[in-house]
């Protein structure tokens, strides 16, 4: 019987793909100046951020440390799923604590304890004060490191009762910033106790933390003021991904290298049904996957193998060109008011912005914060340099620890893991701020060179032109020896 099918060779009349290096921004009239520009966005149906920028999900690059660093300066840090589930939830909790105006787990001291008690309590708990309660935590004065130190004018053995302050001012739980600031400044105290039904102590208010939330002005923020938490899961763990919204995880991101897979989509839609944060699903690099995705996810979220340590093109032959799989998911996405991540191929600040040009509405990056010092990868040393250890979620190692199933994939006994990732360093950098600010700054100005004001504006007015090979080596130092680095350029990754 003949063959009907479609020659093989048609195969062959294949579409052309595009990634960061194949194109640049068309520069345009502008009258924006970098500094103007308002790079505010949408991560998900329901989050803003101040800045388009999140840490990936990876066990070198984010947990509780970098997700509050990241939400103090506009960003979205999400939570890595290679930790238990005890874990997640208590990291989630410690972002969502961090910076908050109300501190709800008060360190407290009793009128009976003796001075030398409660001096010892309060250095090991950190803190240089106390509200001293009753029954029923009933605020009966404060005590302070000054009232003690150093026992001047008490002992060592007299009751706290002998040496607190009695006359204590307090405050209602809906007390703003402003009003408790002002509170401190007129009786000249540093802690206010919030209370209700009259003195029954439920928080407290330092100016440490007034003043440390004026200080993180654009930081990425919830309803209620706390910052904002991402956590991913895996597509298959209902059980994870209710604890994680418990605890008051903002997004959730159903991690999958290929979620275009029929399991992946339909346990996500249950996940999403299940939850009341936002969900976003990913990783997807194509036109129809979007069509899929957008029927019920809060955002979607791009790349299929462009990371610096992901294998995944290589070992397995399939892939899609990064700035092609943003353009197309964007597509669909867009009809649907879904937002748009870029996660993985981004090396400067000029490929982040071209991916927001291409559709996107944020980007994604792993190993640009990997050498940072709020991540949690090992500091090594080699040739007299620092590195930091940075591996893919598809490596052996990641994969062991609990990453396979990120890549649809469980270890067989007696069978080793297909890996799709590899083990590598990247060189340390210093602060999450620093590395945000170049960052930021670059996109900024990109915004500048388009002449857009806005991310949503910037969409619509950036147009790419082509690249020849020759173009990219001109867009990069040419003919010199680079004696002193830019803190926003390598050539090492180029």
């Amino acid at each position: 019987m003949a063959n009907e099918s479609e020659p093989f060779s048609e195969k062959l009349r294949v579409p052309e793909a595009l990634t960061f290096d194949d194109v640049l921004l068309r520069p345009k009239e502008s009258r924006v100046e970098p500094d103007e520009a308002d790079t505010a966005t949408r991560v998900s149906t329901n989050v803003e951020l101040n800045v388009p920028v999140l840490s990936a999900a990876m066990d070198t690059v984010t947990e509780g440390d970098m997700g509050i660093a990241m939400a103090r300066h506009g960003g979205l840090g999400v939570l890595h799923r290679n930790m238990d589930v005890e874990t997640m939830v208590e990291e989630i909790e410690r972002i969502k604590r961090a910076d908050e105006l109300i501190i709800r787990d008060v360190v407290t001291a009793s009128p009976d304890q003796t001075v030398r008690e409660v001096d010892e309590m309060m250095d090991r708990r950190g803190v240089s004060g106390a509200p001293v309660v009753g029954d029923d935590d009933e605020v009966l004065g404060i005590i302070s490191a000054t009232d003690i130190r150093p026992y001047l004018e008490v002992g060592e053995e007299d009751l706290v009762s002998e040496a607190m302050t009695d006359e204590v001012v307090t405050a209602p739980e809906d007390v703003t910033a402003r009003e408790a600031l002002e509170l401190m400044y007129e009786h000249k105290i540093e802690r206010v106790p919030i209370v209700e039904n009259g003195d029954r102590l439920i928080g407290l208010v330092t100016m440490q933390g007034i003043l440390q939330r004026r200080e993180y002005d654009q930081a990425a923020r919830d309803d209620e003021g706390a910052l904002v938490a991402g956590a991913a899961v895996g597509p298959f763990e209902l059980d994870r991904a209710r604890a994680a919204d418990e605890a008051g995880v903002d997004v959730l991101f159903i991690d999958c290298a290929h979620a275009h897979n029929r399991n992946v989509i339909d346990s996500s839609r249950e996940i999403e049904a299940e939850v009341d944060a936002d969900v976003v699903v990913g990783n997807i690099g194509t036109r129809e996957a979007a069509a899929e995705a957008v029927d019920f996810a809060d955002g979607v979220k791009v790349g299929i193998g462009p990371g610096s340590i992901c294998t995944t093109r290589i070992v397995t032959g399939a892939g899609m060109p990064q700035i092609t799989a943003v353009s197309q998911v964007a597509d669909v996405a867009s009809q649907h008011d879904v937002p748009v991540i870029a996660d993985g191929g981004i090396r400067y600040s000029g490929d982040a912005i071209k991916a927001i040009a291409a559709g996107a509405d944020a980007v994604m990056l792993g190993s640009y914060f990997a050498g940072t010092d709020e991540a949690p990868g090992r500091v090594i040393t080699m040739n007299g340099k620092k590195y930091k250890q940075y591996r893919g979620m598809g490596s052996v190692g990641a994969m062991n620890e609990g990453g396979g199933e990120r890549y649809l994939k469980e270890e067989e006994e007696d069978e080793e893991f297909v890996p799709e990732g590899v083990e590598a360093a990247t060189p340390y950098k210093g602060s999450v701020q620093s590395e945000l600010h170049q960052l930021v700054g670059g996109m900024r100005s990109g915004m500048g060179y388009v002449g857009a004001e806005t991310i949503p504006e910037f969409k619509d007015r950036s147009e790419f032109v082509r690249v020849s090979a020759a173009g990219q080596q001109e867009s990069h130092p040419h003919d010199v020896m680079i004696t002193d680095e830019a803190p926003n350029y390598s050539p090492d990754s180029n």
